[in-house]
């Protein structure tokens, strides 16, 4: 019996030995306003499955409902300025499309921008803890680009305009050999 348990042990280790081997990439977080780039509101860790790229958040502060989550083209959180007119984060441009598709289709759509996402649900404490797969990506898309959550939803269509999310609420600089 006790070699039984010691086999069990060892493949315990050998579990547990190649979880730690995964590579995973931790981004921080942090609100974002016309006035630029703010506290941190936690983090979203990715990891590479065999069905995609796993995000898991940890994120708090946020306002209770479906949040619209997107990675966008460039690697930056700070505020833009266009006719006048300010954008949170908008800076990160638009979403990642390296395809040019320039629709708004949703992550499971392989005729849309890459950096479409799925919809993070945040609790009624402001916690955002589900997990989301995004099939169509993997870590070494990630270095380069910004992950955004948006105020509001998302239909994954271009109707309203870019699924119905609404203003950029928090943002996440991913840099490349980021890891937790």
């Amino acid at each position: 019996m006790q070699r039984n348990g010691l086999m069990g042990l060892g493949a315990g280790l050998l579990l547990a030995v190649s979880g730690l081997a995964q590579a995973e990439t931790t981004v921080e977080m942090h609100s974002v306003s016309k006035d630029g780039v703010g506290d941190s509101v936690g983090t979203v860790m990715a990891e590479d499955t065999e069905h995609g790229l796993l995000l898991t958040p940890d994120l708090a502060g946020l306002d209770a409902g479906i949040h619209g989550f997107h990675m966008h083209a460039n690697a930056s959180c700070e505020p833009s300025d266009s006719d006048g007119e300010t954008t949170p984060a908008g800076a990160a441009g638009g979403h990642f499309d390296p395809e040019s598709t320039e629709t708004h289709q949703g992550p499971y759509s392989d005729e849309g921008h890459l950096g479409d996402l799925p919809a993070l649900m945040v609790d009624d404490e402001g916690n955002a803890t589900t997990p989301v797969l995004a099939p169509r990506l993997s870590e070494e898309d990630l270095a380069g680009h910004a992950f955004i959550v948006h105020e509001g939803g998302d239909n994954y269509s271009d109707e309203p305009k870019l699924g119905g999310g609404g203003s950029r609420v928090a943002c996440g600089v991913i840099e490349s050999g980021e890891s937790a």
